[in-house]
């Protein structure tokens, strides 16, 4: 019951942080869907310095893992939403920001990724 709670309360507080951050960031001017760009790029650093500290000293329990990699990172990352908002960029013509924001979603989040990893590498 323990591991489920965790995840419940990392998810529940990474999906408020995530609405909070869409709310804000997205931009209705440009259409651009900022607020996801930006907790995607997030998570994926977030998780990969979590995971990264996790194999190098084994210092963070498996509760903790629960807590802010399943759960915070997982209802704070937004895969569904980003195929929503790219199914809009098709359906409404906006094949410029569809590229731009496809691509750029994965070539950033893959270096938020090897970026984190380097950091916990270097501390």
């Amino acid at each position: 019951m323990k591991p489920l709670l965790l995840v419940f309360l990392g998810g529940g507080l990474g999906s408020t942080l995530r609405y909070g951050l869409g709310k804000y960031l997205n931009s209705a001017t440009t259409g651009f869907p900022y607020g996801t760009f930006a907790v995607n790029i997030i998570g994926s650093l977030s998780v990969a310095i979590i995971l990264g500290i996790a194999a190098k000293n084994d210092s963070i329990s498996q509760n903790t893992m629960l807590l802010i990699a399943t759960g915070f990172c997982g209802g704070f990352t937004t895969f569904s939403a980003f195929v929503y908002e790219n199914h809009l960029f098709l359906k409404n013509g906006d094949y410029g920001l569809f590229a731009l924001y496809t691509f750029g979603s994965f070539m950033m989040a893959f270096s938020a990724v090897f970026f984190g990893i380097l950091v916990v590498k270097v501390l």
